[in-house]
């Protein structure tokens, strides 16, 4: 299981990689493991491969409901988030490598053909399902790497990274339309905001110091956010805070009113309101 707090900050900079190849697998859970998994962004390749049950995926501000069998592509710098849907549970597993582990100062492949890729200049879909173009082949490998990452037997790594090749490829192949440049810019204008959330969540936190960070007046900022990502800055604010609580009240032995201030409440009567309202019991109960 990923260790929890390896999703505290925002732009991840904890190593997943053992061994001698910079490629992880991680099941996980929610909400057994976690109620959510907050808006975050990191460097590395990362697929999401639904195992059981449904969830609920945010990646680039799109909302988009996932099943057994789905599978989502996060190249580096997409601001995501995982969520419980509905009353649903869901098992995935978190597929991590390092894109520039094929990166050779030998060979141009990289930078012509999976440079771009990785930078978010070529459109690839960010959902793969039964149907969509590129899915099987994706599937195939990720199930061969999951066997071979379970023996992990002789030069396993190269199996691993002969795999990831093959996919690559598929992807690369089949996907050669340019992303949209507007989209890409949007996001990029809010990442340092999400960032100084990820990083100061406990603190106070003005809209007018948000609005600066992002270059815009808080008017336009409110309305940017909210077309972006679907929600108000607030709303997301408070959200990620009543979900480091509950991790908090399940993780230490800190009485209810030190974990709201921890998290950023500085009225307990509005967390124990807005935890149950988020959770469907008081903080006492979920523990």
């Amino acid at each position: 299981m990923i260790n929890i707090d390896e999703y505290q900050s925002i732009h991840e900079i904890t190593s997943h990689f053992d061994y001698n190849i910079p490629y992880n697998t991680y099941p996980c859970s929610i909400p057994l493991d976690f109620e959510s998994v907050p808006l975050h962004w990191h460097e590395d390749v990362e697929f999401i491969y639904i195992k059981k049950g449904k969830g609920l995926l945010v990646i680039d501000g799109k909302e988009q409901a996932v099943s057994a069998g789905d599978i989502a592509l996060i190249i580096p710098g997409l601001v995501h988030g995982i969520y419980q849907y509905r009353d649903e549970s869901m098992e995935y597993e978190n597929i991590i490598f390092d894109g520039k582990m094929f990166s050779s100062a030998t060979d141009d492949f990289y930078d012509q053909f999976l440079l771009p890729f990785f930078d978010n200049t070529v459109f690839v879909p960010r959902i793969f399902r039964q149907g969509v173009t590129g899915y099987e082949s994706i599937r195939r490998y990720l199930d061969a790497n999951d066997n071979i990452s379970r023996h992990r037997e002789g030069a396993w790594g190269l199996a691993i990274k002969g795999n990831l090749y093959l996919l690559l490829f598929d992807l690369v192949t089949l996907y050669e339309m340019p992303a949209s440049a507007d989209s890409i810019r949007r996001i990029d204008r809010l990442k340092p905001v999400i960032k100084y959330v990820e990083n100061n969540y406990g603190s106070h936190i003005a809209i007018a110091d948000m609005a600066d960070l992002a270059g815009f007046s808080e008017s336009h900022f409110m309305r940017f956010f909210k077309e972006s990502f679907g929600v108000s800055f607030v709303t997301y604010l408070n959200d990620y805070r009543l979900s480091m609580a509950a991790r908090l009240l399940l993780s230490t032995e800190d009485n209810v009113l030190n974990i709201a201030q921890l998290v950023g409440f500085e009225n307990l009567s509005h967390f124990n309101r807005s935890f149950k309202r988020k959770y469907g019991k008081t903080p006492r109960e979920y523990r």
